[in-house]
């Protein structure tokens, strides 16, 4: 049987079985580290305009920040839960900790943008560790169904709770001090998170079978960040351009040898024949699309009130509340109508209210700095990402055979995260390229004063009307601003529409892709639960990763 996050469970001890030693040390422990790898992967939202203002960063640029993370996670998903299952859960969240610890530490010294990415990277290979090894840590101690799910909504809370409260922490520290002092705090957490799990988690690991798929994980990481390469740079740089084009070939020429690749292994870590069912398909088709609507629509947001209006990053943090929030609140309303209403029918309503505030949001003045016009479409987006995120799993779990549960949910995890990942690239690249557009054809009919037409379009060359936006009054160039504003208004707009039509589509599938298919109802929350056979009765690594 299966629970909604994708833990498979096996015949075992009866129902009301002892905790296992270790069950409150081990949830306090994961709770923590989840926390931890939510909040780095949230914090840097709100800190865009400082990032922009002191590093001198232009659009590409900011998007790599938010980027470097997702893909971390992203191209290593399956390999961490490998690394789990065979050398320790509680090791690999410790190792994930320290990577955190580290990378914060990189971020904070930062002295250029570049330096900043390799930070966002080490963060999101860090909590990409933390991600799987916390969640499969609190499966191995727990031995009931209703034990199980109650750790998990737990370890969900405290995810939700990292991501609402993160841009918001970040704001606060970066007002009293600077934003290197947000990423010294989130060092201090993280060294915190790695002594609770080191003096309270209970080891646990599950080597039988796992094996690495060197070559899949390769052909997997090098295509995905070649093509995203492409897909960032190609608005600023020039979609034509050599380094583009050429990231664009060979990195679908290496998402093709992973295809290949996949057919022949013995273990892969993706098994292509999940995608004969259509269930499977269309839930996971819906992940990536809905999912990349999602955090498009937040990094639209943290960018408008950042690096186009320059507000101050407590106001940044506030939207983040209202998109972030509901899933914290609702996850016991979720968990009760995910019994009760099919999980298909959660998704297609919850993609339908992120549409709408996708929607809501292309209504927004970008010359008006209020927050009253984000309430009511963040709020949309946030109770619509509470419905879909746990259900995507749960349809998903539900329509394939007992025996790839445990590869379903790991690819439901990848796809959902790879939806995250394309996110921020393709906002960045719809609102960028249509901002510079607009931009280039709006100075020219500008009659704007001596010079200040050919300093702006110089600036707009390197760096884009993001650019020309950020100049002091009087700069060369500067007479361009709101020429600037209201193109960079413009394309951010044209971005939410397209999160818009994404969750939009995403709905339609789940709606009429599943029309005949009715998925499975879960057992009953008190039958036995255990893992799945292990060195240590480990459970299997199935996580279901919530972020962001």
């Amino acid at each position: 049987m299966t629970l909604n996050n994708g833990t498979t469970t096996s015949q075992g001890p009866t129902a009301g079985a002892a905790r296992r030693p270790g069950y409150a040390g081990t949830l306090a422990a994961a709770c923590g580290a989840v926390f931890v790898a939510q909040v780095a992967n949230a914090l840097p939202a709100s800190l865009l305009g400082l990032f922009q203002q002191d590093l001198n960063t232009h659009g590409s640029q900011l998007t790599w920040i938010t980027a470097a993370f997702m893909i971390a996670v992203v191209c290593f998903e399956f390999t961490f839960g490998v690394l789990g299952d065979l050398f320790g859960r509680r090791r690999l969240v410790v190792a994930g900790t320290a990577l955190v610890a580290t990378g914060s530490t990189v971020a904070a010294l930062a002295p250029t943008v570049q330096v900043l990415w390799i930070g966002a990277a080490l963060n999101g290979l860090g909590a990409g560790a933390m991600f799987p090894g916390s969640l499969t840590a609190i499966t191995a101690v727990t031995r009931t169904l209703r034990e199980r799910a109650h750790a998990v909504a737990l370890w969900s809370g405290f995810l939700s709770a990292g991501a609402a409260v993160s841009p918001l922490l970040g704001g606060m520290f970066a007002k009293v001090g600077s934003w290197r002092g947000s990423f010294g705090v989130l060092v201090g957490l993280a060294l915190v998170s790695m002594v609770l799990t080191l003096v309270l988690a209970t080891e646990s690991n599950a080597p039988e079978g796992r094996t690495f798929d060197v070559a899949g994980q390769i052909t997997f990481a090098v295509g995905l960040i070649l093509v995203l390469y492409g897909a960032v740079e190609g608005p600023e740089s020039g979609w034509t351009t050599l380094p583009v084009m050429l990231a664009f070939v060979f990195g679908i020429c290496f998402l093709a040898g992973f295809v290949v690749v996949e057919l022949r292994a013995e273990s892969p870590i993706l098994d292509l024949r999940l995608f004969r069912n259509r269930a499977f398909t269309v839930s996971s088709v819906a992940a990536v699309i809905g999912m990349l609507a999602f955090l498009g629509a937040c990094f639209a947001m943290s960018m408008w009130l950042g690096p186009v209006q320059h507000q101050d990053p407590i106001r940044v943090g506030i939207p983040f509340l209202l998109l972030q929030g509901p899933a914290f609140v609702l996850i016991p309303v979720v968990s009760r109508l995910l019994h009760r209403v099919a999980a298909s029918w959660l998704l297609t309503s919850g993609f339908v209210l992120m549409a709408v505030g996708c929607l809501l949001f292309t209504r927004l003045d970008v010359t008006h700095p209020g927050l009253g016009a984000f309430v009511a479409p963040a709020l949309l987006i946030g109770v619509g990402f509470a419905l879909t995120v746990s259900s995507v799993t749960a349809v998903a779990l539900n329509s394939v055979p007992l025996h790839l549960a445990g590869m379903a949910s790991a690819t439901t995890n990848m796809l959902r995260d790879l939806g995250f990942a394309l996110g921020p690239v393709v906002v960045s690249a719809v609102a960028l390229s249509n901002a510079g557009s607009a931009f280039a054809a709006n100075l020219s009919g500008a009659d704007l004063p001596g010079g200040q037409e050919a300093a702006a379009r110089e600036i707009a060359g390197a760096g884009g009307p993001i650019a020309v936006n950020s100049l002091l009054p009087g700069a060369p160039g500067s007479a361009a601003h709101g020429l600037a504003l209201d193109a960079l208004g413009s394309g951010f707009s044209i971005a939410f529409l397209v999160c818009g039509v994404a969750a939009a589509v995403a709905a339609v599938l789940t709606a009429f892709g599943m029309i005949g298919l009715h998925a499975r109802r879960s057992a009953e929350d008190e039958a036995p639960a255990p893992p799945t056979p292990g060195s240590d009765g480990g459970a299997e690594s199935a996580p279901a990763v919530l972020h962001p």
